[in-house]
């Protein structure tokens, strides 16, 4: 059974455990639970993280920790009972351990690994802080070491700073917002300044000396020299290196390594240095034989020298090597080293070991106890201290020392009668007054321990020696009375003894007879001459001769004049326990000399105050006594003398001594009467005041105060001790009036000088401290009172000086401080003066910091909650006086500019922090009653407003980012909190006073806006919080913005018909609002739309401008990352369900579905933004937001802002075209106006033709960047043409020679013609823009179809790969997932003038192939109905689909919508006829190449000639002939007679050209190549006969006529003239998935094809380069085997040759009568007939002077349709279209056709335009069918694989494309009859029909009718004329003869208008 538990409440997960038991609840390792009943060994219960989950789990799997329970029962708060510190380590490291993988995951490396090691090391202290052995100082240590290290990571982690008081954190709730504030702006201080060390140590380590030959032991002294003063500041390290320049005992670390102790700030500059001197051990001579001589002296060997400089920058300088100089003559050893500072290279050079030292040094900063914390491992191994020299800069009470310091300075010493001067060495002794010397106290260093004697160097030869070396003797003091130091002088002898000679000797007693030690400074010494053999063991024999020159005796004044050797030395004493100073010797044995008493206490000012201090307990006895002997008399002087000492305490020298008096006054002091002196004293001081002259000496008894009254205090209260309490009255009364006295001063104005104010200023100052010992004597309310009258008497005039007031508030701010103000009662009295002066300072906005600090204290006293009745009325008094000035001085704060200093901008930021912060208190401990007082004491309703507004605007300021630091959570949760109760208590009064007939818009505009940004705080969207943090704000808070949104909405319902001046102003907040992720916020402020849609609806009959303001508010702030998915369905289900009973419901319907769908769009934009790299997911989804806005909402402003972001993601993915396509968009909306346009985007202020030129060039730029240099021509003409008309010919020549520039580009460059696929994506999965549509995109330069698949599945990582091409079914578009369906398609252009027109050179042609491309089709075939087995051709079908995209390509997109498909079927027949159409006009563009040497290599017109000669023998046509010429066929289709006609004509045409084909190939064949050439012609007879054509010579003139740019031209009367373009075109396309089979020659059969037909998917083609590099195929047995640049195209021809039976007689009848026709004989392509030039040019130029009938039994009617345009033809197309309808680029400029042209557009062969050139013919023969030219790269060839037999060799049913290539547009049907007239009228009314009824491909299983053209009578005939071709078109008249011309397709779907213009400033 489950019972719930009692203690076991809460515990951690020891084991993890997977849950797999009924009800088992899964847990890892350290997760914490909270548990709710136990059973048998099992806990139920929830983890801590995830409380919504409760289960079971197992008791043993959990280590129960000890808990307080808050709430028991089902909402029960667990709280452990742990230290907090060990909770918040807790937690905050399970919130680093999921950020510490981020890192990883990120890549951030650095940080990874150092919170790694802090992770470490908190577990580390955390393991020693639960064990609990720890001291109570290595706890609070360890806690420091925790929270330091808890900070660090918080802030490199960007989390919240932790407000802590003593390393425990702190509950907000339960401490004054001001306080909260001091500790969190304590902690950000902390972190971002650290405080600068006053005192700082360097530490040094000796490595070694690095020297090539050494051979003797060193001395290395270390010590820091200060060269502007040239003297040493601090005392020697001295270490000794062996041999080999290592340290001499390295086992001692102490003996290497020095600490240099209590630097201060002002020694850390450039001038301090680091010397080092090395003094070598050994002979006199360095280069001596080492035998010479057996005694060592100490000599000079080097110096090195280091500016401290070097180590400020921080960096620890390990093994730093120094260079060791030596000098050039000895004598200047004594000052090498400031020769080297100096530079003074003359002096010295580089050791001639070259030497080097090799030190390690460190700066550290802080006082010596932190530095031996902070770097424990030094002081553990042990380091020497090098103190300063003297006292460091603050002298601690405690500190004994008693050094003199000896520097030997020089000698001046006589020869001796030696021919050379001495090596003299001095050798010093410490002689006690008993004569013996005394044993180690002479100290060479800190490195080394004390000796007994000290040997100075030698310098060799020289009788006036230098040696300035600092010895140091710490000789106690009691030692000292009667010693003296003793110096031998010795002569070093060189000789082979090397004796040392004394001649001298030194002395100097230490403290002279009086009690005064030796005095500072330096001594001359007299040097005693005496023997080596002289005994100075006895002392008392020399103490009494004279040691000084400077004190000689008068009797042996004589004796010493005699004397010139002299020897120096400067002492230098550091004691805290001897003095040189004789008057403080007087004064401290006053006793004595009774008479000198008042000298001595004048003199004790002079007296330096670090002697004073060392003696100050004895000198205030002395004065307390001196004053008990005779107050009256000294009365006086001993006060002066006591408040110079106490002044001097005041020194931050002597700082620290301040409690050594404090000690002395309670312990030591026992002046039981001195009281009554002292006040009295200072009573006659304090009356004088007002009248002395000069105030110095009062202001330094005023200063002085403080201890003054502790004495008076502490005499008193012995005294009373002493009687039991007499004269107490007396004594209050002398207080008293003491204080009147002080009164009647402060109450003074200052006149004159202000000496008086001055006074006054440092009595304030220091008043405040008198409080606390007035309290000893009296009660709180007197000192209270006393107080208040006394701060009362200050004048209050505002004039009064600024240095007084300053001072006058901080008396104000350390009486809050007081222990005085802390008692309740005293503060009462007190607050009232407090807040007079605080708002006094305040009004006038002076001292702001100081107000601050003050009102920080007010509120800290006041506890939070406190009901206490006290508390209660103190916020009364505070809220009455302050509140008001509170609000205006934050407001006048915040509105002012910040400082550009940094230090004046951080107290800026705590002055405001800091009032902020006591607003914040005060409000929060505003009850009820309060707010209703407060509300009450406004008379006026005008009063009341000014005072909401205010606080309101004062609450936006609060909650501005920039009012705390961004880590600053804690702070900013409780301002919020506090913020919103206010506002709750407010919003009552709005709705009392200011609705109805009172309404007040600004107060109401006021509060929403507040409300709004409340809500929108970053600090309250708890989504982007850890589950911990959300967990705890939510515990202790709540979700404040549901509160404040439930706010919104009340306040909103009560404003009733007044909603109508919010809207539309509050849409756009109200949008913001209801855009946070909070579902309980958006379901309380969604329907505030319904109910601003109702009110605009009944104010102006729609909602047009909540619409507006929707639209632009969201954009702007989906943009900015807001909203979600399940937004757009909450904002799209909640509207619609409250205006289901509207009356205005259809409009609100239309208006929500225009929000939610923009919405769509918006979160597709943003989300494809969020990717990285530009794709055409980024582009795809701004063209279609673009269009959104243009067609849905008419938003121009949006719309061009999105055409920039559009441009910019072209130019970033180069996308050049495009670009400039997407900014014609921009500049087809402006004109050539001089309209002012404003300042939009990066376009300045300019005109609009400014404008609109500027984008001109930008698009000019980018169509010339992308090879699209025709549609920069127009652009170049069109703003040539403006420069013309405002005569500006020098931008008009620029751009006449740009215009130029880009025609030699289009003849000179290459271009890459694109692949194009048709991509599908299906699926639910895909974004709006995308999803359930399929899109035809221009692929990249060289990109195949596996690269463009590869491409879009990297876009789309989770798509599906289709690998069918059928259209998908429901179930597809409807699943949850993406399908992607992609294959290649043939692009087919709209115009084929450009392309059919002969003599254009291929590069102009390539652009049109491929360029304002609107259709597009594929190929699928199929069989139909059983197949054939021995000839598949018969049941082959093809189905063809046509797409139709939205706008042609390229455009502003690369991919565009398509908009309509069609689909046909193309039966055998008619794809046999196809695939033949396609082989000729191939053939056709070879031999036309071939002749006009476009190709340099022959190759492919044999390789073509072969393939198609070679398959027809071998069975290629036969099978045609097999499938459709039987009887059997044209009986069973009776409908296809025309077409088997048809493909007999091309059978016999192909023929023709062949025939011609080879004789052109004869004359160009290479030698090699004859063999092949001559078995062509052979196969080509056995082709004939198998076609039953005979010779051709019967039917063929004998005169050649050439063909017009080398093609043959042939007149055809008996084969159908019109051909589909479809039909006919043949484009050189790349497979999607390889090059196309442009040279593949397949020798397989065309059966194959059939096996194929489904399964290919993918076509396969090869680069249209390798043509010229390949040779024949060695088997070509198909009738087409070469390639097709459709490669997806699939038709039939027959496989196997067979003999094909001769044409019927009947139909051969039928033709020769054609044939024999004398206005329709064709003349021979190969024999024309001979013609007179003049005939033979009208020949040439007349293509359409009669249309050639095919069947003569047709009617001319029936032959009036769709005339082809001849490639074999001068005759030109038409003028190019320009610009479509709409005025947008359509297709560049194309010179026009000739003037005579008289053709319907397609153009046929022609007959012989005279009769007599014609002679009968003898036999039939097939005209050679032209058929429109089509595009191919210089010498590339089209052949298309349909014939080849292989689908394989390019065909997939996923790109499929057309067999023909060439026809932009597909044949017409002309269901009118088109009456005969003139040429040009015909051509003009058929080039209408042809465009405006756009029907399928002659081939279509649609009816066709009227397919034969009529033929034009020959008189109608136009002559040609020797006129040269008209100039091409200006393009404003291309454009409008395009638009007179009519539209561009079919059926025309309805097309976005373009934007009406506005007269916007865009």
């Amino acid at each position: 059974m489950w019972i719930p538990t009692e203690h076991e409440k809460y515990g951690v997960v020891i084991a993890s455990f997977r849950g797999t038991v009924p009800y088992g609840l899964s847990l890892e390792i350290g997760d914490t639970v909270q548990i709710l009943e136990k059973c048998d060994g099992w806990y139920r219960g929830f983890a801590l993280k995830n409380p919504n989950i409760k289960g079971i789990f197992p008791s043993s799997y959990v280590h129960l920790k000890n808990a307080c329970v808050k709430n028991k029962g089902q909402f029960e708060m667990v709280i452990p009972t742990e230290d907090s510190v060990i909770t918040e380590m807790t937690s905050t490291l399970r919130d680093w351990g999921t950020m510490w993988k981020q890192l990883y995951v990120r890549n951030e490396g650095d940080l990874f690994h150092r919170l790694w090691h802090i992770m470490n090391e908190i577990l580390d202290l955390r393991r020693q802080v639960l064990v609990g052995h720890l001291t109570h100082d290595r706890m609070k240590d360890v806690k420091r070491h925790i929270t330091a290290r808890l900070d660090w990571g918080n802030e490199q982690l960007g989390l919240d700073l932790v407000p802590r008081k003593e390393y425990a954190m702190v509950d907000p709730e339960d401490i004054s917002i001001t306080e909260l504030y001091r500790l969190m702006e304590h902690r950000h201080r902390k972190k971002d300044t650290p405080v600068q060390a006053s005192s700082h140590h360097l530490f040094v380590q000796m490595k070694s000396l690095m020297c090539s030959n050494l051979g003797e032991e060193l001395e290395v002294i270390f010590s820091l020299f200060d060269s502007k003063e040239n003297r040493p500041i601090s005392e020697r390290f001295f270490l000794r290196l062996n041999r080999n320049g290592l340290p001499k005992a390295p086992d001692k670390p102490e003996r290497q390594c020095s600490l240099f102790v209590d630097l201060g700030s002002s020694e850390l500059r450039r001038d301090i240095y680091i010397t080092v001197h090395i003094i070598r051990i050994g002979r006199m001579g360095a280069g001596e034989k080492k035998n010479a001589c057996s005694v060592q002296y100490r000599r000079p060997f080097g110096c090195a020298v280091l500016s401290i400089a070097d180590l400020l920058t921080g960096e620890t300088k390990d093994d730093l090597i120094l260079k060791v100089y030596m000098c050039n003559t000895e004598s200047e050893w004594y000052q090498i080293h400031e020769n080297i500072i100096k530079k003074l290279n003359a002096r010295y050079n580089l050791t001639g070991s070259n030497a080097g030292l090799a030190v390690s040094l460190q700066l550290l900063h802080g006082d010596i106890e932190q530095i031996r914390r902070e770097y424990s491992s030094v002081f553990s191994h042990g380091v020497s201290i090098t103190r300063k020299l003297g006292f460091s800069n603050i002298i601690m009470p405690g500190e004994m020392r008693n050094d003199l310091y000896i520097t030997i300075e020089r000698g001046e010493f006589e020869k001796g009668g030696k021919s050379v001067a001495r090596n003299v060495e001095v050798t010093m002794f410490i002689v006690e007054s008993s004569g013996q010397a005394l044993k180690d106290f002479i100290s060479f260093g800190s490195g080394e321990p004390p000796a007994s004697e000290y040997h100075s160097f030698v310098l060799y030869h020289n009788n006036s020696p230098r040696w300035s070396e600092l010895l140091k003797l710490p000789i106690p003091v009691d030692k000292f009375r009667g010693a003296h130091i003793r110096f031998e002088f010795r002569h070093c002898s060189t000789k082979e003894k090397g004796e040392k000679k004394l001649f001298g000797f030194s002395f100097v007693p230490l403290m002279q007879e009086d009690g005064r030690t030796l005095p500072d400074g330096t001594h001359e010494l007299i040097v005693h001459k005496c023997e080596e053999n002289t005994n100075l063991q006895d002392t008392t024999r020399y103490l009494k001769l004279p040691f000084s020159k400077g004190i000689l005796l008068g009797n042996n004044n004589q004796a010493m004049k005699a004397t010139k050797e002299s020897f120096w030395i400067t002492s230098f004493l550091c004691s805290t326990k001897l003095t040189q100073n004789g008057d403080m010797l007087d004064l401290l044995k006053w006793r004595t000399h009774p008479d000198k008493i008042t000298g001595c206490l004048s003199k004790l000012k002079e007296i330096d105050g670090s002697e004073i201090v060392k003696f100050l307990q004895d000198t205030l006895d002395t004065l307390f006594g001196i004053l008990d002997e005779n107050s009256q008399k000294y009365g006086s002087k001993v006060f002066d003398s006591l408040v110079h000492i106490i002044n001097l305490l005041q020194d931050s020298k002597f700082h620290h001594f301040k409690p050594v008096m404090d000690t002395y006054i309670e312990s030591h002091f026992a002046g039981a009467l001195a009281y009554r002196d002292l006040i009295k004293v200072l009573k006659w001081y304090v009356d004088r005041i007002t009248e002395a002259e000069r105030q110095e000496h009062i202001q330094e008894v005023l200063k002085a105060q403080e201890y003054i009254f502790k004495y008076i205090v502490q005499s008193r209260r012995l005294f009373s001790l002493a009687t039991g309490g007499q004269n107490e009255e007396e004594f209050r009364r002398c207080i008293q009036e003491l204080l009147m006295s002080v009164r009647f001063f402060l109450s003074q104005e200052s006149k004159g000088s202000g000496a008086l104010s001055q006074s006054q200023a440092v009595f304030l100052s220091s008043f405040p401290a008198v409080y606390s010992e007035l309290l000893k004597l009296f009660d709180v309310r007197e000192v209270a009172n006393l107080v208040q009258d006394t701060l009362g008497s200050l004048p209050t005039i505002v004039h009064v000086d600024d240095a007084l007031q300053a001072v006058k508030l901080q008396c104000i701010g350390k009486t809050v401080e007081s222990q005085l103000y802390t008692n309740p009662d005293s503060r009462y009295i007190l607050l009232p003066v407090v807040l007079h002066h605080l708002h006094m300072h305040l009004q006038e906005q002076k001292d702001l910091i100081m107000c601050a600090r003050i009102l920080s204290n007010i509120f800290c006293l006041i506890k939070k909650n406190s009901s206490e009745k006290s508390v209660l009325e103190e916020i009364d008094v505070i809220v009455a006086s302050l509140l008001d000035i509170l609000l205006r001085t934050i407001l006048e704060i915040t509105s002012r500019p910040q400082p550009s200093s940094s230090t004046m901008r951080l107290q800026f930021q705590d002055v405001t922090g800091e009032f902020v912060a006591c607003l914040l208190s005060l409000l929060r401990q505003m009850t009820d009653r309060h707010y209703q007082q407060l509300l009450d004491s406004f008379n006026t309703k005008e009063e009341l407003r000014d005072f909401l507004l205010q606080i309101f605007t004062v609450f936006r300021i609060l909650i501005r980012p920039e009012m705390f630091p961004k880590d600053w959570t804690v702070m900013r949760l409780v301002a919020n909190n506090v913020i919103i109760t206010t506002v709750l208590y407010l919003s009552d009064a709005l709705r009392k006073n200011f609705l109805n007939e009172n309404f007040d818009y600004k107060i109401w505009d006021s509060y929403f806006y507040l409300a709004v940004i409340f809500i929108n705080q970053l600090c309250l969207q708890l989504e982007m919080f850890t589950p911990s943090k959300k967990k705890k704000v939510l515990e202790k808070y709540g979700d404040m913005r549901v509160t404040m949104g439930c706010e919104i909405f009340s306040m909103w319902q009560n404003l009733g018909e007044h909603k109508l001046h919010f809207i539309p102003a509050l849409i756009g907040p109200f949008l913001e609002v209801t855009l946070i992720p909070q579902p309980d916020l958006r379901n309380v402020m969604i329907p505030i739309f319904h109910d601003m849609m109702d009110w605009e609806q009944r104010r102006s009959g729609n909602f047009k401008q909540v619409e507006a303001k929707l639209i632009d508010k969201l954009d702007s702030l989906m943009s900015e990352g807001k909203g979600d998915e399940t937004y757009r369905e909450l904002f799209n289900s909640i509207l619609l369900k409250k205006i289901e009973r509207e009356t205005w419901r259809e409009s609100g319907v239309s208006l929500i579905a225009t929000v939610t769908r923009l919405m769509e769009r918006l979160l597709d934009y943003r989300d494809c933004m969020k990717m990285g790299e530009v794709d055409g997911k980024k582009i795809g989804c701004t063209v279609s937001l673009l269009n959104f806005y243009k067609t849905e909402l008419n938003k121009e402003e949006m719309y061009i802002r999105y055409i920039h972001k559009l441009y910019d993601l072209h130019l970033k993915a180069q996308n050049f075209t495009e670009a400039a396509y997407t900014l014609l968009l921009y500049d087809e909306l402006l004109e050539w106006s001089d309209r002012p346009l404003r300042e939009f985007l990066t376009y300045p202020m300019q005109t609009e033709w400014q404008r609109k030129e500027h984008l001109h060039l930008a698009i000019i730029q980018n169509f010339d960047r992308g090879k699209c240099w025709e549609n920069g021509i127009i652009l170049c003409r069109k703003i040539a043409e403006q420069y013309e008309s405002y005569y500006d010919y020098r931008n008009l020549s620029k751009m006449r020679m740009m215009e130029a520039s880009l025609y030699d580009k289009i003849m000179d460059q290459q271009r890459l013609e694109p692949e194009f696929f048709r991509v599908g994506f299906y699926g639910k999965k895909f974004p709006f823009f995308l999803r359930n549509k399929e899109f035809v995109c221009r692929g990249h330069d060289y990109e195949r179809l596996e690269a463009f698949q590869q491409r879009m599945l990297n876009e789309f990582p989770h798509a599906i790969a289709m690998q069918h091409a059928n259209q998908p079914d429901e179930t597809i578009f409807q699943a949850e997932a993406q399908y992607l369906q992609i294959y290649a398609v043939t692009p087919i252009p709209d115009s084929q003038e450009v392309l059919q027109r002969e003599g254009v050179p291929d590069n102009i042609k390539s652009f049109y192939k491929v360029n304002h491309i609107w259709k597009f089709r594929y190929d699928r075939p199929f069989h139909k109905g059983t197949k054939d087995k021995e000839n598949e051709f018969k049941s082959l079908w093809v189905e063809r689909t046509s797409l139709y995209l939205v706008q042609s390509l390229p455009g502003i997109s690369r991919w565009f919508e398509v908009e309509k498909r069609e689909v046909i079927e193309m039966s055998p027949l008619e794809n046999a006829t196809e695939v033949l159409e396609n082989k000729n006009q191939q053939l056709k563009t070879l031999i036309s190449q071939c002749q006009t040497r476009q190709m340099q290599n022959i190759n492919p017109l044999t390789m073509c000639l072969n393939g198609v000669i070679d398959a027809a023998v071998n069975g290629g046509v036969s099978r045609y002939q097999e499938a459709f010429f039987v009887k059997e066929y044209i009986l069973s289709h009776p409908e296809d007679g025309e077409k088997i006609a048809r493909l007999r004509e091309l059978m016999l045409e192909q023929a023709q050209i062949l025939e011609f084909g080879l004789a052109v190939h004869e004359k160009f064949v290479p030698q090699d190549m004859r063999p092949l050439h001559k078995k062509l012609v052979d196969q080509f007879f056995v082709m004939k006969s198998s076609l039953g054509i005979q010779e051709f010579s019967a039917c063929i003139q004998a005169s050649p006529v050439h063909f017009p740019n080398g093609s043959p031209r042939v007149c055809r009367n008996s084969a159908p003239a019109s051909m589909s373009p479809d039909g006919t075109r043949v484009i050189p396309r790349r497979s999607p998935l390889s090059y196309p089979a442009v040279n593949r020659y397949s020798s397989s059969s065309l059966s194959s094809q059939a096996s194929a037909e489904v399964s290919n998917i993918t076509g396969q083609s090869e680069s249209s380069d390798e043509v010229f590099n390949m040779q024949p195929s060695p088997s070509t047995s198909s009738l087409s085997s070469t390639h097709s640049a459709s490669p997806n195209v699939t038709s039939s021809a027959p496989s196997s040759a067979r003999a094909s039976p001769l044409l019927s007689d009947k139909h051969k009848h039928s033709r020769e009568n054609s044939c024999l026709s004398p206005r329709e004989r064709p003349c021979s392509a190969i024999y024309p007939t001979p013609v007179e030039p003049s005939q033979r040019l009208l020949f040439n130029h007349i293509g359409d002077g009669a249309l050639p009938r095919s069947d003569p039994n047709l009617s001319a009617p029936e032959k009036a349709v769709n005339p082809t345009p001849s490639s074999w033809s001068l005759d030109s197309g038409k003028e190019a279209k320009n610009m479509s309808d709409g005025g947008k680029l359509i297709s560049p400029p194309v010179p026009p056709r000739p003037t005579q042209t008289a053709s319907p557009a397609r153009h046929t062969t022609s007959v012989s335009p005279s009769p007599a050139g014609r002679s009968p013919l003898k036999g039939s023969m097939q005209s050679l069918t032209p058929s429109p030219v089509e595009y191919h790269s210089p010498g590339l060839i089209s052949n298309s694989p349909v014939l080849s037999g292989s689908y394989s060799s390019g065909i997939s049913s996923l790109s499929r494309c057309s067999t023909s290539e060439t026809s932009g547009f597909e044949n017409q049907v002309n269901e009118q009859s088109v009456a005969p007239g003139s040429g040009s009228g015909h051509s003009g009314s058929e080039e209408l029909v042809r465009k405006e009824s756009k029907t399928p491909p002659p081939y279509s299983v649609y009816e066709r009718t009227l397919r034969r053209p009529v033929p034009l009578p020959h008189s109608l005939s136009i002559p040609v004329t020797a006129e040269p071709p008209a100039l091409p078109p200006k393009p404003l008249a291309a454009r409008s003869g395009h638009l007179e011309n009519g539209t561009r397709r079919t059926d025309p779907g309805p097309r976005p208008r373009p934007l009406p213009r506005k007269v916007s400033q865009l």
